[in-house]
């Protein structure tokens, strides 16, 4: 228990029940430090991602209601249906608003989740105008100004303005946390952060331990054959995923006879789209997301598990699904430039194969040589599994964060003193 029993607000757009994305790790850390003794309380958004549409039951201008022991309060804010750059820009800054003018109460320090990056900032200027003036601390899964880059969404302009904005922002909190020492670098060297103030503490699987019964009479009931060579995607379907690539890999496979059939669970704004260009290819198909035990069973089920990114994609995130892939037990395959941070995740837990982005054929060829080579598949899985248990660990990223905040709330009393 901590003696002082310090109040931590939790502030961020996603929250539970999102099934992906960062909600799963907001959600995790906010019930690991209540259990800790921390009086925690959240403010977060509507459930709406990742098929961009406020989920059914959440109306009104806010909601109160709890989560696993934490009081946790929704601010109703605007989903847009086409989630492109201005739009998510007027979603951000309708949250962030809404986070300015509701009640936060005497916090002992406040933990600020970005994306959303503009909700961030605005959050972060009603902490320092309260008379308290508690310590924040800003917790980054996502890089905005290396994501415009990346994904070529804006132009260079655009893109310095960013930087700017996301250096300023970051610059202004007591602490950052980033979540792959990569980010470190690029927020130390690029965005000006002091090194002294950014901290690493990786993402954790938030999945508990799953084992699968009866694998034929799992792949039986989503309809998969003892034949079919499983590729299964599962997240989000946006931009950055680059999914048209998977899309004429299945048309490659479906001309060729081959056995590689992709499987792609989950929502994002890109799905329709994805759906449309896949219209008459019989090697893919698309799932909605997957409840808990059910998406573990889809995963252990499938022969291969499938990170793909855009071409050009390297360094603005780390895929949150690698989590629960590292858990499953199966082997994962990369499709993503070779000096990406995934790359380097993969390679690290020596937990599957990369091959290149963009590249539908070598996408095809890459599954089926996992497939073939049922050896190597074993070694890669239980190596995800050992670096999941390793590394990955909820307990220790949660004692981190607490560690972190102890010393914020404790600095911020003694500046307080004098």
């Amino acid at each position: 228990m901590i003696p002082t029993n310090p109040k931590i607000l939790i502030a961020g757009l996603n929250y539970s029940p999102e099934p992906s994305g960062n909600a799963p790790y907001i959600s995790g850390l906010a019930t690991g430090l209540s259990d800790k003794g921390y009086r925690v309380s959240v403010l977060t958004g509507y459930p709406h991602y990742p098929e961009w549409r406020r989920r059914p039951g959440y109306k009104g201008w806010s909601i109160s209601e709890a989560i696993g022991g934490v009081p946790v309060r929704r601010l109703n804010h605007l989903v847009p249906a086409r989630p492109r750059s201005f739009a998510r820009l007027c979603m951000e800054l309708s949250f962030g608003l809404r986070l300015a003018f509701a009640r936060w109460g005497p916090q002992s320090a406040v933990i600020l989740v970005s994306p959303a990056l503009f909700a961030t900032g605005i959050a972060l200027l009603r902490a320092r105008m309260a008379p308290a003036k508690p310590p924040v601390l800003i917790w980054v899964h996502d890089l905005y100004s290396l994501g415009i880059t990346e994904t070529g969404t804006s132009g260079s302009a655009v893109s310095k303005v960013m930087e700017w904005v996301e250096s300023k922002i970051l610059r202004s909190a007591d602490r950052v946390v980033v979540v792959h020492e990569r980010f470190r670098h690029y927020v130390t060297g690029q965005l000006g952060v002091d090194p002294d103030r950014v901290e690493v503490v990786r993402n954790w699987t938030h999945l508990k331990p799953f084992n699968l019964e009866d694998r034929a009479a799992s792949r039986a009931s989503f309809g998969w054959s003892p034949d079919d060579v499983v590729v299964l995607h599962a997240g989000n379907m946006g931009a950055k995923q680059g999914l048209e690539n998977v899309v004429e890999a299945a048309r490659v496979a479906s001309r060729e006879g081959s056995a590689v059939r992709f499987v792609l669970v989950g929502d994002g704004n890109q799905r329709s789209r994805l759906e449309q260009l896949a219209q008459g290819v019989g090697q893919i198909e698309f799932v909605d997301s997957l409840p808990g035990n059910r998406f573990q069973e889809a995963l252990a089920a499938a022969d291969v598990l499938l990170v793909n990114e855009l071409p050009g994609v390297r360094e603005m995130s780390v895929p949150s699904k690698l989590t629960s892939y590292f858990s499953s037990g199966v082997p994962i395959l990369a499709a993503t430039d070779k000096d990406s941070v995934t790359a380097e995740e993969i390679a690290t837990a020596q937990a599957g194969m990369r091959v290149a982005a963009g590249s539908p054929v070598d996408l095809v060829r890459g599954a089926e040589a996992m497939a073939a080579n049922k050896e190597q598949g074993l070694r890669f899985a239980e190596n995800g599994r050992r670096f999941m248990e390793t590394t990955l660990s909820e307990e220790h990223a949660v004692a981190k964060y607490g560690s972190y905040l102890m010393h914020l709330t404790a600095h911020h009393q003694k500046e307080r003193i004098k």
